[in-house]
């Protein structure tokens, strides 16, 4: 996955929810006597792993047609 600086300032609430939910499955809690209150990822499989790329690939398009961007680079400050 590509990070595009110039477009993370238009990144929503809702996109980020988005992620965290196609994600949510994969959490595991520790046992309910574990000290760390801490869990784990299961790794992702070949198809979430594609889908994650899919939804990358779908939210740069959309950021970029947000009005009063048009996909530059902000303007370097002085």
């Amino acid at each position: 996955m590509k990070l595009r600086f110039d477009l993370v300032e238009k990144v929503t609430p809702e996109m980020v929810m988005e992620s965290v939910l196609t994600n949510n499955h994969r959490y595991k809690a520790e046992p309910l006597l574990s000290t760390t209150g801490t869990g784990s990822l299961s790794p992702a499989s070949i198809e979430e792993r594609a889908n994650e790329e899919r939804l990358s690939s779908a939210i740069t398009p959309k950021l970029m047609t947000e009005p009063g961007n048009a996909g530059k680079p902000p303007a370097p400050k002085s």
